[in-house]
């Protein structure tokens, strides 16, 4: 079960819950046997060592949690990019080795079945209680922390630079394979503004037009310093937007890249149109990854109130 993309939920009768910048993970546990299957249904038991024990953390025969699997950075909050490093290893001594430098925890939020019981028609209000009745807490596995008040725990979110918070009905049933609007997820957005230096052409009805924007900042403001490459942007843009974007950057092309170092070869192999690096756009985005790259960001708008000298990274 999925949640939906939107807003904090009005009115009563909601629970709250971080939403974990992890990875998504159903555990099958079957007389004493573990399988840890990953949500396009991969076996992915081999790589995540620490739950080895888990069968023993839950006095039953047969259970299926639903949770997810979750490495933190050095401020204690999730990290994608840090999970990376542990996903995808399927040789016993060498995930051995990678759990001692990247330990993780598996923060469970559902039980869906217990002891040959089917319990996804059930509220989640009971499966919660059941859920909270079997598992026994280690570092290794553990609850997802549940909130009444959304709009504080969406505060803290913020504040703290997690991904947002995820919203669910108390009285939900699980839906497997749905994207169900009793669940909701609200990201947090953080924003940042960023100097132009190229763009990259799009596909279908944008072949030809700007696809996306090859955005960086500086290391330091005033004189610049050396332009250091962000991403790509390649949502938010309306057509007037993009004729707009067009005809901002036609004066500024260059045949110099205006990046340093360059751009990944990925990004140079797509034949990007370089520009002097004069416009300033704002983006929103998820977070900055461990190769200092923007996550998931989209266009916001044109800054024309601060040089591009001026950019820099924000905290």
């Amino acid at each position: 079960m999925k949640a939906t993309s939107g807003e904090l939920p009005e009115g009563d009768g909601w629970t709250y819950e971080v939403k974990w910048d992890g990875m998504r993970a159903l555990s099958f546990l079957d007389h004493g046997t573990l399988r840890v299957q990953s949500a396009n249904e991969r076996d992915v038991t081999a790589s995540w060592p620490e739950l080895a024990g888990l069968p023993d953390g839950v006095p039953a025969t047969t259970a299926l949690l639903d949770g997810e699997l979750v490495a933190t950075d050095d401020a204690g909050r999730p990290s994608f990019g840090r999970l990376q490093h542990r996903m995808h290893v399927v040789d016993p001594a060498e995930a051995m080795r990678r759990a001692a430098e990247v330990p993780i925890s598996y923060v469970v939020f559902d039980l869906l079945h217990l002891d040959g019981h089917d319990l996804t028609g059930l509220a989640l209000s009971d499966r919660r209680r059941l859920l909270e009745q079997l598992l026994d807490p280690t570092p290794w596995w553990r609850f997802s922390p549940t909130h009444d008040d959304g709009a504080a725990l969406l505060a803290a979110a913020t504040e703290q630079g997690l991904e947002g918070v995820v919203a669910k009905r108390i009285e939900s049933r699980y839906e497997p394979g749905a994207r169900a609007r009793t669940w909701r997820k609200v990201k947090v957005r953080r924003h940042q503004e960023m100097v132009v230096g190229g763009w990259i052409s799009g596909e279908g009805t944008r072949s030809g037009r700007i696809g996306a924007l090859l955005v960086g900042y500086h290391d330091r403001p005033g004189d610049g310093g050396p332009l250091r490459f962000a991403g790509r942007v390649g949502t938010g843009f309306s057509d007037a937007v993009l004729t707009r974007l067009a005809d901002l950057a036609a004066p500024l092309t260059t045949t110099e890249c205006p990046f340093d170092p360059l751009p990944p070869r990925a990004e140079l192999l797509r034949r990007p149109t370089w520009l002097r690096p004069e416009l300033v756009v704002e983006v929103a985005y998820g977070e900055w990854t461990q190769d200092d790259r923007l996550r998931h960001p989209s266009y916001l708008g044109l800054r024309t109130d601060k040089p591009a000298t001026d950019v820099t990274r924000d905290p």
